[in-house]
């Protein structure tokens, strides 16, 4: 090994590696930050943080396409790399996802062998496809079938880790559920993925769609992946060789999300049909244009019932992984009010005061 304590970061300017970042910063750890370009580091809540040393690079050319300079210098200092970045877009092409998600992965595992560093991987929970039932951290290859493209990505890339490391490379996989909110405030930098079909549905924009009531779907608050994915590069040594789910604590299931959204009068909310007797035909012109452009994309997450067991990523962190029940949804929904995300936010009691009479009987 190099004997360096630098952290070399790839996707350093996504919502998880943002806040990785901030994380390994506050432990004193040196990083260095590849990025693509000059886009700046901007954690969760909107506050931009600097990394140690940032350098140009593509994590689909060979050695992260590091310059002569840069690579030099980086051997020398890093001590590990964490391997953040990928499309997480459910609309990407096949070869989007092999040169971004598989071969990015590949060169992050070359670039740990040619150092003698270790790699921790970032992948997701849901390389178990449409598995149903408990789903081990350890459990990758069991002949699954996938929802959409993303997932086998990850899956293909899980297995060039796996592989490497019977070859000698060390390494950790962190897998995050679905990357939500704050675990605290419900905040969220951007709105992408779930969000936008949450949009759609209490917008009226999608009003049935085909899934069932009793499938679960897993949320992981993004300060509790990066927390999992800090401790792993941390205390690498109770990491290494593990897969540690990142997700919380609570399933939810669709009839309890359907039931949250009714909660809110300016709300609608979409039916769940059998996908049996769901037809695209029967939607409206407008509809059936939004459930082919987005929501058929997601609607593999309404079908499954699975729970993630989560033991080995507790153990890591040493506490329990955050609650994201019914009360976590409302936080993030509530949030989505405030932000103007979904529907007009909601005034403050300072501008309902100063925009209205009141004479104290309460009119």
């Amino acid at each position: 090994m190099t004997g360096g304590d630098t952290v070399l970061v790839t996707g350093a300017t996504g919502l998880v590696g943002a806040e990785v970042v901030a994380r390994l910063a506050a432990a004193s750890r040196p990083v260095a930050a590849v990025l693509h370009s000059k886009a700046r580091i901007v954690r969760n809540d909107g506050t931009e943080i600097g990394a140690g040393t940032a350098v140009a690079g593509d994590i689909r050319a060979p050695g992260f396409g590091l310059s002569d300079r840069d690579r030099n210098d980086l051997a020398e200092r890093v001590g590990m790399i964490v391997h953040c970045a990928a499309t997480t877009a459910f609309d990407a092409s096949e070869t989007e996802y092999d040169e971004l998600n598989v071969r990015g992965a590949a060169n992050a595992i070359a670039l740990a062998r040619q150092w003698d560093v270790p790699l921790v991987h970032v992948s997701t929970a849901y390389v178990c496809g449409m598995r149903g039932g408990i789903i081990a951290e350890d459990e990758l290859d069991l002949g699954q079938s996938f929802g959409n493209g993303y997932e086998r990505g990850k899956f293909r890339a899980e297995q060039l880790v796996r592989a490497a490391s019977e070859q000698g490379v060390r390494s950790a996989v962190v897998r995050p559920g679905i990357v939500t909110g704050a675990s605290d405030t419900g905040v969220i930098r951007e709105y992408k993925n779930l969000y936008t079909v949450v949009k759609l549905m209490v917008e009226g924009k999608l009003r049935s769609l085909p899934g069932r009531y009793d499938a679960t779907l897993s949320l992981a608050p993004v300060d509790h992946v990066a927390d999992v994915v800090a401790a792993a590069v941390l205390d690498f040594d109770s990491a290494h060789g593990r897969t540690l789910h990142a997700l919380g604590r609570d399933t939810l299931s669709v009839r309890e999300i359907s039931d949250v959204l009714a909660e809110y009068p300016s709300f609608e909310v979409a039916t769940f049909v059998p996908a049996a007797t769901f037809r695209e035909e029967d939607l409206g012109a407008i509809e059936r244009e939004y459930y082919r452009r987005i929501g058929k994309l997601y609607t593999s997450y309404f079908h499954r019932r699975l729970v993630f067991d989560t033991t080995h990523a507790e153990v890591l962190t040493g506490r329990p992984s955050p609650p994201t029940g019914k009360e976590y949804l409302r936080l993030l929904l509530d949030h989505c009010l405030e932000s103007g995300y979904l529907g007009v936010p909601l005034p403050s009691i300072e501008e309902v005061l100063a925009g209205n009479d009141f004479d104290g009987a309460g009119r």
